[in-house]
């Protein structure tokens, strides 16, 4: 299948990028870029780069910035036919990086938690799938969501068939993700620092955080820690990689890229090891800025 269902966050990202460290208060000259992003968006971009077909299920304005959106997922390749109009504002995602690194960031995605489920109608009551005919396809999910819509997802007949890829929004909101722990036909998408806030446990890297998560879990988990070694569990154990060294240019949507070059690889026919590298090493391409 190369249709894969991408639900969260489209929204317009406005950052800005100094290459030079930034304390607290600091006013520094810079490059600001306005671009599509979000998490759904950021998968479905990565997916649609390598030849995938991303059916967008969000919630947008029936504004200017919402119509520009639509445009431009249209331009990429992906099917927004199924996308909630309303009238409230479409979303937007500030964030300031300096020096390779996020300083911080506000994400304002009170739309799209405002609609609630009407975004997941085309999978509940068709054209795409209903409760009777759940969807068994790949369905990559963000946690930009309510908690318990989230909570509703993973418990929901209508999603109890698709092979689910959960992506956190942040780490502010990893709390969210709790229920997916228990779904078996869940794999989670965490860095150290999500992991750590999912677990409780201050875990030194990657291989510790996925042992404190793993435990009497269904989920299969991948935890990624920056420039050092990640750790995804598998049906025979614990697969571990670690990504090229590159030079950071950008750092918003890496992990987002790399959740979507991981759904591919596997497609393709990786497993385990190869698939995780393959990830990386997209994930790496991003962050260089290379795919820019």
């Amino acid at each position: 299948m190369s249709e894969i269902i991408c639900i969260g966050s489209v929204l317009w990202d406005v950052i800005g990028r100094n290459p030079d460290a930034m304390p607290l208060g600091a006013d520094r000259p810079g490059r600001i870029t306005r671009l599509p992003g979000g998490v759904a968006m950021n998968i479905a971009m990565t997916l649609a780069r390598l030849k995938m077909t991303p059916v967008l299920l969000t919630a947008l304005g029936r504004d200017y910035a919402g119509d520009a959106l639509v445009q431009r997922a249209r331009e990429l390749g992906m099917v927004t036919d199924h996308i909630h109009r309303s009238d409230k504002p479409t979303d937007t995602y500030m964030a300031i990086e300096a020096a390779g690194e996020l300083t911080a960031a506000i994400a304002d995605a009170h739309s799209l938690e405002e609609a609630g489920d009407a975004i997941l109608a085309p999978l509940v009551k068709g054209p795409i799938a209903t409760q009777a005919a759940p969807y068994s396809g790949i369905i990559a999910l963000d946690g930009n969501l309510k908690a318990s819509l989230l909570a509703q997802i993973a418990e929901h007949p209508a999603f109890a068939k698709a092979d689910l890829r959960v992506a956190p929004a942040s780490p502010g909101k990893i709390h969210r993700l709790k229920p997916f722990l228990g779904c078996d036909h869940a794999t989670l998408y965490l860095n150290l620092e999500e992991a750590n806030a999912l677990s409780g446990v201050e875990a030194a890297d990657a291989n510790e955080a996925l042992a404190a998560l793993a435990r009497g879990t269904g989920a299969r988990i991948l935890v990624t820690d920056g420039a050092r070694a990640a750790a995804k569990s598998s049906p025979h154990g614990v697969v571990r990689a670690t990504p090229p060294a590159v030079l950071a240019k950008r750092i918003t949507g890496a992990g987002d890229t790399l959740m979507a070059a991981h759904i591919v690889a596997e497609l393709g026919g990786a497993t385990g090891t190869d698939a995780l590298a393959q990830a990386l090493q997209a994930a790496a391409r991003y962050v260089s800025g290379e795919d820019l």
